[in-house]
């Protein structure tokens, strides 16, 4: 990466009079996270900047706006908070708070498949933060693995690329993350519109890879035309969960990745009925269907 793509920045530089940094965290093609000294909040924080190359980039400042937007609205015990922001200048900016715990993605690749005993809060974690965007208008539309933080409760972070339900409906280009994206947000406008069921895709697609180790379909091919083969799940059943996963669980994983939006469960759904398994009580019976193609 060239240095006008990247601020360089090593432990104890300088971000603002007020943000020191410690490490770099990571980052995508517009912005780099860093782990950060606070002096405002006398607190770790995580800093996401835009970067050098892009600061004066249009569609990247709307973007960090939109994100500031909302993690304004997105005030839920499960989503990582905004601490404040800064939109222009030479270091457009938004402070996160700093969550103490490991990735899911990172779990999974160092560990393997979770235990019921952690998947379970897991699920309905997530499922009561995709309940409360649907109230304030917000979809997600790039739930995964990495995009989680585990804890009690679990944490959903980066908020990047949501949208109101009528600007997610709109979009005609792919937004997400291949392995984790709704069959509507991989061919926007052939198969649905992208919405609040998209996000519920994501989760069972990230809660199917939590629970049997494994992503529910093959990897497709990345720079392929043709969608079918970028997209295996336009055209594959996903794949069989492990032997011994709870009826119960298996039946709101496949439910949650039916093909067509409108067969998914609600997130209240899918929490109300994976409650009954975690506390080991008769399971209710589910009132949604699963749908083939």
């Amino acid at each position: 990466m060239s240095d006008a793509a990247s601020w360089r920045l090593r432990e104890g530089d300088e971000i603002t009079p007020e943000l020191t940094a410690m490490r770099l965290l990571g980052g995508g093609s517009a912005y780099e996270a860093y782990l950060a000294f606070d002096e405002t909040t006398l607190a770790p924080v995580v800093v996401k900047l835009v970067r050098p190359d892009q600061v004066d980039d249009a569609a990247t400042l709307r973007g960090l706006a939109r994100e500031v937007d909302s993690l304004a609205r997105a005030n839920h015990p499960v989503v990582v908070r905004g601490l404040r922001h800064v939109l222009d200048g030479d270091r457009p900016h938004v402070v996160l708070e700093n969550i103490d715990g490991p990735r899911l993605s990172s779990l999974l690749r160092r560990h393997g498949r979770l235990s019921e005993q952690q998947y379970l809060p897991l699920a309905i974690d997530i499922a009561s933060a995709l309940h409360f965007f649907r109230v304030i208008d917000l979809c997600h539309l790039d739930i995964k693995p990495s995009n989680v933080i585990m804890g009690a409760p679990a944490r959903l972070i980066d908020l990047s690329v949501a949208r109101t339900s009528e600007r997610a409906a709109g979009l005609s280009h792919q937004i997400g993350t291949d392995f984790y994206m709704s069959p509507e947000q991989a061919a926007p406008g052939e198969l649905g519109s992208p919405g609040y069921a998209s996000d519920v895709w994501g989760l069972g697609a990230t809660l199917f890879h939590a629970v049997a180790g494994y992503r529910p379909f093959d990897e497709g091919d990345a720079g392929a035309r043709d969608l079918e083969k970028r997209f295996p799940q336009l055209v594959d059943e996903p794949y069989t969960l492990p032997d011994g996963v709870p009826a119960e669980v298996a039946k709101v994983l496949y439910a949650a990745m039916a093909f067509r939006p409108e067969d998914r469960p609600e997130p209240r759904e899918v929490a109300d009925a994976l409650e009954p398994v975690l506390t080991a009580q008769p399971a209710h019976k589910l009132t949604f269907k699963v749908a083939g193609r």
